[in-house]
């Protein structure tokens, strides 16, 4: 008996450091997997860079120094991170579900016509009323047009990879028309624009930078979007859906409005990207809104 006592604080110790161990190494498989690929990557991205014939150092180094070499480098990058926040969250919240959704900067360039269309048709009324106004048409018009995506996807079984990009072409074509067409300036000669915002509606820099208030929104869309996937209940079902499509449903879970609404919620962040390129960054709606943030072709241009 005496035995058995004594042995008895060893046994909870190890199994109280295994425990920690094991909690340990749960919490740094966040990190870790994502470094590592990001590791792999860059090796890969040298070994290519080094078969045509350029240095990987040098470029990297030229990367470095023209996105954090200098204060004014650093502002740049976190005025053009802001939109790539939102056009990630594009593709992260469809993820979780297991879609692939790769079409974005169709949501990104829809959602900034409809907010400078909706800026101008607004004119005249006060600059908060304004503001949220073409934030809400950005939104939902980004929302509409990926929600598009996953209806296709759950009732009609298209695959959202190639309906997104293909949705996308749509897209772009569409905000040409607009901007050569009815939406355009009569002013805007060699560069087809919407007619510009008015300076009471465009969004402002973050006091004592360079960096305008999107930044700002595109942090909190990432943490609310983190509050909705591991703290509420739409977000452990997305995640159940996301693992096994057919055991949701066996647990009566409701896949159809899960995809529709994660997808639609997914495009109205991209489509909120777009508002604040207007509002922010351009002041009018043209072609510089498909500037690929949500595209596999920005991928291709930095390489170019």
């Amino acid at each position: 008996m005496a035995d058995t006592v004594s042995s008895a604080p060893a046994v909870f110790g190890a199994r109280g450091y295994s425990a920690a161990l094991e909690w340990i190494a749960r919490r740094a498989e966040a990190f870790v997997i994502p470094l590592a690929a990001l590791i792999v990557g860059m090796v890969l991205f040298s070994l290519f860079i080094a078969l045509v014939g350029k240095s990987p150092l040098q470029l990297y180094e030229t990367m470095w120094r023209g996105g954090f070499g200098s204060w004014f480098s650093i502002q740049n990058s976190l005025s053009r991170g802001a939109p790539l926040l939102l056009a990630a969250l594009c593709v992260a919240l469809p993820a979780r579900l297991g879609l692939v959704v790769i079409g974005g900067e169709g949501a990104i360039v829809l959602g900034g016509v409809a907010a400078a269309a909706t800026g101008v048709a607004l004119s005249g009324a006060p600059s908060s009323i304004v503001i949220l106004a073409m934030g809400v048409a950005g939104m939902a018009a980004g929302g509409i047009w990926i929600g598009a995506v996953g209806a296709l996807r759950h009732y009609r079984a298209v695959n959202e990879t190639i309906s997104s990009l293909l949705m996308a072409y749509i897209a772009i074509a569409l905000m040409n028309h607009l901007v050569e067409g009815p939406l355009r300036d009569p002013a805007s000669l060699n560069k087809p624009s919407t007619q510009p915002l008015a300076d009471a509606y465009r969004i402002g820099n973050i006091p004592g930078m360079e960096v305008h208030w999107g930044l700002v929104v595109g942090i909190v869309a990432c943490i609310l979007s983190w509050l909705l996937i591991e703290k509420t209940r739409w977000g452990f079902a997305a995640r159940i859906a996301g693992g096994n499509v057919r055991a949701a449903q066996v647990q009566g879970l409701a896949v159809g409005p899960l995809i529709v609404g994660f997808t639609a919620l997914a495009g109205g962040f991209a489509g909120l990207a777009g508002m604040l390129e207007v509002g922010a960054v351009q002041g009018s709606a043209n072609a510089s809104l498909a500037a690929g943030y949500a595209s596999w072709r920005y991928m291709v241009l930095q390489v170019e």
